[in-house]
């Protein structure tokens, strides 16, 4: 089976990247993946994350799309990001509930009992 590119981008000024790789690896575990397999890497200026389109710390990104897209007209930056959880929560993290079903999302097989 062919194993999703999933990679966690965080801003070293934001302090839930930890957080968010656990709950991130966890996931993975979960559903059938390697949760070592995780690319961490850090953006550091303000042009970087231009270029990368990081909408701010932690952006979790399974086969290059968002587990929780931004808004279209978000701008780049070196920011925190929040996140709603689904039971309407404000959280520093995504939901795990997010990062599972976008993980079973880019490899349906997955999610098979």
């Amino acid at each position: 089976m062919d194993e999703a590119r999933v990679e966690l981008l965080f801003w070293a000024g934001c302090p839930s990247h930890p957080r968010a790789l656990a709950d991130l690896r966890s996931a993975l575990a979960e559903t059938g993946g390697d949760p070592d397999a995780v690319v961490v890497r850090e953006i550091t200026s303000e042009e970087q994350a231009a270029a990368e389109g990081f909408v701010g710390s932690p952006t979790i990104r399974v086969d290059g799309a968002d587990v929780v897209p931004p808004a279209p007209d978000e701008p780049p930056g070196l920011i925190c990001r929040l996140f709603r959880r689904r039971d309407g929560r404000a959280s520093p993290v995504p939901d795990p509930d997010d990062l599972r079903d976008a993980l079973r999302r880019a490899v349906p097989a997955r999610s098979a009992p």
